[in-house]
C-alpha cells in the first residue's frame, strides 16, 4: 500500500510541474494573435496541434508502454513536453512566430501522449477494484491541477510582466518534471519487452470505444469550445475584476473551471469506489455538466459566469476519475496501455476540432448558440454510456467486483 502512494505521488507532482506549460497558452495565444496577425482559424489550429498530433502518437505511445513498460516512456514523454515548451520563448523572438509556436505544439504533443498513455497505466497497474477510481482520479487530478496554474501564470504574470515571463517560467518547471520522474517513478507495467505488442496497434474493443466517444463529447465542449473562447467571451462582455485585462480575467476563471474539475476529479473517482459502481456516478456530474453549460450560455455578469464555469468543472471533473476507472474495470492488463490510448485518440479528436470549430462559428452566430450547443453533449454522453455498458457486461449498474478488469 506504500509503494502505491508513492508511486502515485510521484505521478501527481510531475504531471502537475508540467502541465504548467499546457495552461500557460491558452489565455495569452487568442489576444496575442491579433499582435502578430493571424487568424481566429490559425490561433484555433496552433491551439489544437498538440491535440492532432497527439491522434497519430497515441497508438504508438500505448503500444510502447504495453511493449517496454512505463519508466522510460513517462520519462521521455515529460523532457520533450519541457523542450516544447521552451519552443513558446523562442517563437516570441524568432521570425515567423506562427510557425514556431506550431512546433512547439506539436512536439507537446508527441511528449504529452507519452504521458497519458503512462500516467493512467502506472495508476491502473497499482490499483485494484477497491482504489481504482480513487487513484485514477488522483492522477488525473494532478495532471488538471497543473494546468489552472498555467492559465493563472498565463494570464496574470503576461498582464503584470510579460509574456516572455509567463514562457520561461513555464518552461523551468516542465523540465524540473522530468528530472523529478526520472528520480521517483519505478517500472510498473512488464518484467520483460512483450515482442508481440505493434507500435501500431489500438484497441478497439467495445467498452474501450464507448468510454472514448463519452471522452470525444467532453473534450470537444470542455478543452474545445470553452477554452478557445473564453477569453475572447469576457472582452465581449466587457467582465473584469481587480483590474485585469481579457488574458488575466479568462486566466482566473478557467482556473477556476479547472480548480473545480480537480477537487471533483478527487471525489468522482472516491464515490464510484465506495459506491461500488462507476455509472451512476458518470451519469450524475454529466447532468452537471449540462447545467453548466447551459447557465454559460445565458451568462451575463460575472457572479453567473463563475457559477458557470464552477458546474462545468464539477461535471467535467467528476466525470474524469470514474470513466477512466471504468476503462480498466473492463480491461486486461497486458492492453491497458493501448486502450488508454485509444481513449486518449478520441479525447485529442474531440478537443482538437473544438477550437478549430467553436471560434469561426462563434464569430458567425455568437456565444449563446454555440454554448447551449455544448449543453447537449453531456446528455448525449450519458445516453451513449449506459448503452455501451449494458451492451457489453449484460446491466445498466455493473458492480465493480464483478467487472474482468479485476
Amino acid at each position: 500500500m506504500e509503494r502505491r502512494r508513492t508511486v502515485v505521488a510521484s505521478v501527481i507532482v510531475s504531471t502537475f510541474l508540467v502541465g504548467l506549460g499546457g495552461g500557460v497558452v491558452f489565455p495569452i495565444l487568442p489576444n496575442l494573435g491579433a499582435v502578430l496577425g493571424i487568424s481566429p482559424f490559425l490561433v484555433g489550429f496552433i491551439l489544437s496541434a498538440n491535440r492532432f498530433t497527439r491522434i497519430l502518437a497515441n497508438a504508438p505511445a500505448g503500444s510502447i508502454v504495453d511493449r517496454v513498460g512505463t519508466r522510460t516512456p513517462f520519462v521521455v514523454g515529460l523532457f520533450v513536453e519541457g523542450v516544447a515548451t521552451a519552443g513558446y520563448v523562442v517563437a516570441l523572438r524568432a521570425p515567423l512566430p506562427e510557425a514556431w509556436f506550431l512546433l512547439a505544439r506539436v512536439l507537446w504533443g508527441i511528449g504529452s501522449a507519452l504521458v497519458f498513455a503512462t500516467a493512467y497505466t502506472i495508476a491502473a497497474d497499482v490499483s485494484d477494484g477497491g482504489d481504482r477510481g480513487t487513484n485514477m482520479g488522483v492522477v488525473r487530478g494532478g495532471i488538471t491541477l497543473g494546468f489552472p496554474a498555467g492559465l493563472v501564470m498565463g494570464g496574470v504574470v503576461s498582464d503584470a510582466y510579460s509574456v516572455f515571463a509567463a514562457f520561461a517560467v513555464a518552461a523551468g518547471f516542465a523540465l524540473l518534471a522530468s528530472a523529478v520522474a526520472y528520480r521517483t517513478i519505478p517500472e510498473t507495467h512488464v518484467d520483460e519487452e512483450r515482442t508481440a505488442v505493434k507500435p501500431w496497434e489500438i484497441d478497439t474493443a467495445l467498452p474501450t470505444l464507448t468510454v472514448g466517444f463519452v471522452n470525444f463529447g467532453l473534450f470537444f465542449a470542455y478543452l474545445g469550445a470553452l477554452f478557445a473562447t473564453l477569453v475572447l467571451f469576457v472582452d465581449v462582455k466587457d467582465i473584469a475584476v481587480w483590474g485585469y485585462g481579457p488574458q488575466g480575467m479568462s486566466g482566473l476563471l478557467m482556473a477556476v473551471t479547472v480548480l473545480s474539475a480537480s477537487v471533483f476529479t478527487l471525489a468522482g473517482g472516491k464515490l464510484s469506489d465506495d459506491l461500488g459502481a462507476r455509472v451512476p456516478t458518470l451519469l450524475g456530474f454529466l447532468v452537471v455538466s449540462f447545467l453548466g453549460f447551459l447557465a454559460l450560455s445565458t451568462a451575463g455578469s460575472l457572479e453567473r459566469l463563475v457559477a458557470a464555469c464552477v458546474l462545468i468543472g464539477t461535471g467535467q471533473g467528476g466525470a474524469n476519475g470514474p470513466l477512466m476507472a471504468l476503462l480498466a474495470d473492463l480491461t486486461p492488463n497486458d492492453r491497458t496501455g493501448r486502450a488508454m490510448a485509444t481513449n486518449n485518440v478520441l479525447g485529442d479528436l474531440g478537443g482538437g476540432l473544438g477550437p478549430m470549430i467553436s471560434l469561426p462559428v462563434v464569430e458567425a452566430v455568437g456565444f449563446a448558440p454555440v454554448y447551449a450547443a455544448c449543453a447537449l453533449i453531456p446528455l448525449l454522453a450519458g445516453g451513449l454510456l449506459v448503452v455501451g455498458v449494458y451492451s457489453q457486461t449484460g446491466s445498466l449498474n455493473p458492480r465493480t467486483a464483478t467487472l474482468s478488469g479485476d
